[in-house]
């Protein structure tokens, strides 16, 4: 008959070894260099190099984020080419609803800007919709957009827009 403290004790061993096995694996895997790309592979650019990548941050300076936040009430601002390029959408979240009215203001009319395509687009009015933007009194905690007729489709992703509403102008905004 098989005494039972040595089945508790050849059963600890075995699960002592078997951890010890996993850390030492864990460790080696740990230590290990990564492994060199080859002259061929380093001189060759990769195909995805030159396209753009989808999810990238919105890059605007930490300086113009906290300019837009005190002087106009609003931050996360963004340019998006949608409906196959024939609408530009412009949106920004309100922080400050009396900084934003002016955003929302009916009697201006914004515009977006291209200064290296030399084009300048307006927000359509339809007759049954009216204007492609919101106008109602801002709210803080709130996201607001406009829509910009791309026809045509001379602005595209990827190119640097200012949008210009009366004294608002947000400058060098890369389209996504």
């Amino acid at each position: 008959m098989i005494d039972r403290n040595v089945i508790l004790k050849t059963t600890s061993m075995l699960l002592a070894g078997v951890l010890a096995g996993g850390i030492l694996v864990l460790r080696v895997g740990a230590q290990s260099p990564a492994p060199a790309a080859t002259t061929a592979q380093a001189a060759k650019p990769s195909a995805a190099a030159g396209a753009p990548y989808r999810n990238q941050p919105i890059r605007i300076a930490n300086r113009a984020h906290a300019y837009y936040g005190l002087v106009w009430g609003v931050e996360a601002l963004n340019v998006k080419a949608v409906e196959s390029g024939e609408i530009i959408r412009f949106s920004y979240h309100v922080i400050d609803a009396d900084k934003a009215k002016t955003l929302n203001d009916k009697q201006v009319d914004p515009a977006l800007i291209a200064p290296e395509k030399g084009v300048k687009l307006v927000v359509p009015s339809l007759e049954q919709v009216g204007m492609l933007r919101q106008m109602s009194t801002p709210i803080e905690g709130k996201s607001y957009w406009m829509a910009f007729s791309n026809s045509g489709r001379l602005v595209r992703r990827g190119d640097h827009v200012n949008i210009v509403i009366g004294q608002f102008h947000a400058d060098n905004l890369v389209v996504e």
